[in-house]
């Protein structure tokens, strides 16, 4: 399994491609907004000689789902998220708005994923984590044989996601932190939606949010 990262839009939100020796691919969080970011996105899958087969959002604040809409044109790729994204997928339009930003908006999902799901792709899955408090629905994608987690804005390098956000709940983010993310090995490599790549151990040791006892 190979994952490669983009840093998009004016948010600096993390994208990623995720493929294997098959060459299938997932392309999770697509946050290229500008063209140039688009085209750097699929000059990376034509280079990789890369096919795309799943759509994939963590959750659907607007900084994740700016690409939505141009992969569904391009590659006929509908998302796939957790049912309870659908209100903040059908609102990102108005946020958006908010921050002086344009959103095309985004196709719907026809299918949902929920807590033990895999999502399966060439010789690969990832195993669904549902880890609401950042956002109702948010997911992370986990890869236990590899040893790495796409975590979305549920943990960071030192810090965690914000919850000042529509469907955001601090004790809820903390509670799917403490139960379903600090059980994995202290190795397993996490990829979030903003910032550095950490680990698991690393997080547990000196996250200032949620330490160990």
């Amino acid at each position: 399994m190979q994952i490669q990262s983009f840093t998009f839009n004016p948010f600096d939100e993390n994208t990623y491609i995720v493929y294997d020796e098959t060459k299938e691919c997932v392309i999770i969080d697509p946050g290229c907004y500008m063209d140039e970011e688009k085209k750097e996105l699929v000059a990376f899958i034509d280079e990789k000689k890369l096919s795309p087969v799943i759509l994939l959002n963590t959750h659907c604040h607007v900084d994740h789902i700016f690409g939505n809409k141009f992969l569904f044109e391009k590659y006929g790729l509908l998302p796939v998220c957790h049912r309870l994204e659908l209100k903040l997928l059908d609102a990102a339009g108005e946020y958006s708005k908010q921050w002086g930003i344009f959103l095309d908006p985004s196709p719907k999902p026809e299918k949902f994923l929920e807590e033990g799901d895999l999502v399966q792709f060439g010789n690969s899955s990832f195993e669904i984590l549902f880890t609401p408090g950042h956002s109702p629905g948010s997911i992370c994608f986990y890869n236990s044989k590899e040893k790495n987690l796409i975590g979305g804005d549920v943990l960071f390098q030192m810090s965690i996601g914000r919850t000042d956000l529509p469907g955001g709940h601090h004790q809820t983010l903390l509670d799917s932190i403490s139960k379903k993310l600090y059980t994995l090995p202290a190795d397993v490599k996490v990829f979030p939606g903003h910032g550095p790549t950490t680990t698991i151990g690393f997080e547990k040791m000196y996250n200032p949010f949620l330490k160990e006892p």
